[in-house]
């Protein structure tokens, strides 16, 4: 792979981020690059020539540096050592599962990569100039350390269009099927890698679907359900299960992985879920545990106040159809919506539900997701598991 390009001077404001540990700089605080090519490998000094590190350029986006380096001598290996890190550590956290993140950005120190592994099959987005260059050399390591059937790119984010990159699907190496079988807990999931959300599934959710069984009892509300990522875990622990969504098509996909399960109790509604909550409250319908997990409601900062508005809505009716003694988790991956400020909502929530409500858990993102101290944009996925005592 090609070494270190060149240098990029930041002013006092840029190096003051890079010493708290923040990995981003803007173009704001770039003072000096000349003549870098677009992902360059570049190294970061401050004004006084303090060594800051070692970056990925960007020649288009807000964020110009990308560090993933702190030290002042930058190792000709560094992609392979941190892949092989990467790998180690989910061989801890993500023992026994067959779907999970293998490289999760910043949470690796490998800005705006993000590689997911479904069984013997790997998805791979490269969400930044500089790791769009280093493509080829990734997918040979990735192919070197783990040997998979096939990789594909999922670069369709459209995040990429901010570095001036076009998105695209497609393979990179070996062969990948229109649909994966994988096994989460004693559940059997059909990912889609090509066109499915995401990667194929809401792999940061999975440590929170299988804590979901350990609370979930009697008639279950699965709401905002995708492929029936929560409903289908807690089936066998509940009475029944009512999956409701929006999309035909992810219905569609509950009921075939609940027939695929073996899961005769599980049922779907074609709903918006604001109404379809409204509607069970208005009916005096009531359920033993209710599970939110919307798609994020605030996808920018200046979205964030209608969205604690809508997970208030949301969390105030699920409150309302819930009987005493059974548990609401409810979740949010909405960055701009801070935990603090989820919990103040769910607090007010309760009080227009009058409802007594204690906090059992909370959770975040699995542990394929790390989170990085000093990063706040790495924390996105919040989980509250809460009980209605009145």
């Amino acid at each position: 792979m090609q070494g270190v390009e060149g240098a990029v001077v930041v002013n006092k404001k840029g190096e003051a981020r890079a010493l708290r540990g923040h990995p981003w700089i803007f173009r704001s605080d770039v003072e000096r690059a000349k003549d870098l090519p677009a992902g360059a490998v570049v190294r970061v000094v401050g004004l006084s020539g303090k060594p800051l590190g070692f970056a990925f350029w960007s020649s288009r986006s807000e964020i110009r540096l990308r560090l993933f380096d702190r030290g002042t001598e930058l190792s000709p290996t560094f992609l392979e050592e941190r892949l092989a890190a990467a790998i180690a550590f989910r061989e801890q956290v993500a023992a026994g599962a067959e779907a999970y993140r293998l490289v999760h950005g910043e949470g690796d120190r490998l800005p705006s990569l993000v590689v997911d592994r479904y069984g013997d099959f790997v998805v791979v987005q490269t969400l930044s100039q500089g790791s769009e260059r280093l493509k080829d050399r990734i997918v040979s390591v990735l192919v070197e350390q783990l040997k998979p059937a096939g990789i594909l790119e999922r670069n369709d984010p459209r995040v990429r269009a901010l570095e001036g990159l076009e998105t695209k699907v497609g393979l990179l190496h070996g062969s990948v099927p229109e649909r994966v079988p994988v096994r989460e807990g004693d559940v059997t999931f059909e990912a889609d890698l090509w066109r499915g959300q995401k990667t194929g599934l809401f792999l940061d959710q999975r440590e929170n679907h299988l804590m979901a069984k350990g609370y979930a009892r009697g008639r279950v509300l699965d709401a905002f359900t995708y492929n029936g990522g929560f409903g289908l875990q807690v089936a066998r622990q509940a009475e029944s299960v009512v999956s409701v969504d929006l999309s035909a098509e992810a219905l569609a996909t509950v009921k075939a992985n609940a027939e695929r399960n073996g899961l005769a109790n599980v049922t779907t509604r074609d709903a918006n879920v604001f109404d379809a909550l409204r509607a069970w409250d208005d009916a005096g319908e009531r359920f033993d545990t209710v599970i939110l997990d919307p798609p994020a409601f605030a996808k920018s900062k200046d979205a964030a106040d209608k969205a604690r508005r809508g997970y208030k809505e949301i969390n105030l009716r699920a409150l309302k159809i819930l009987k005493p003694g059974g548990h609401l988790v409810t979740c949010s991956c909405s960055y701009h919506v801070h935990e603090a400020e989820l919990e103040e909502v769910l607090a007010a929530a309760a009080v227009d539900a009058n409802a007594t409500v204690t906090v059992v858990e909370k959770r975040r993102q699995a542990r394929d997701h790390p989170v990085v101290l000093g990063v706040p944009e790495t924390y996105y996925l919040k989980c509250f598991v809460l009980r209605k005592l009145a």
